[in-house]
């Protein structure tokens, strides 16, 4: 003799209840397992060593050398031809004087 399924899925859902797990009758993909997983971020992370890569870095590890910087150069020299032709953004006003904003028209 068949047990019916409404007694099958009560069964089920006090189930669910007491083992605090989510009641998923269709058997629907929810994604609920992944969510309850640890994060694997950090545990990542301290896996590989520290990156030492930018120029920036190099040059505070190893003060004494002059490590030059190839992308920096060309973009100082691409600001120094913009600014021979007036192309270059203004420079920051750094007193309250040197700002237009301030100073009154009358």
């Amino acid at each position: 003799m068949a047990v019916p399924r409404s007694r099958v899925l009560d069964l089920l859902k006090v189930q669910c209840r007491i083992f605090n797990t989510t009641y998923n009758p269709q058997a629907l993909r929810m994604g609920t397992r992944i969510l309850h997983e640890r994060l694997k971020g950090d545990a990542v992370a301290e896996y590989y060593p520290p990156r030492i890569g930018t120029i920036k870095q190099l040059r505070l590890l190893y003060p004494d050398y002059e490590v030059r910087d190839e992308k920096e150069d060309e973009w100082l020299e691409h600001m120094q031809i913009a600014r021979s032709r007036g192309k270059a953004p203004p420079k920051k006003k750094r007193t309250a004087a040197e700002s237009k904003k301030f100073t009154k028209k009358r």
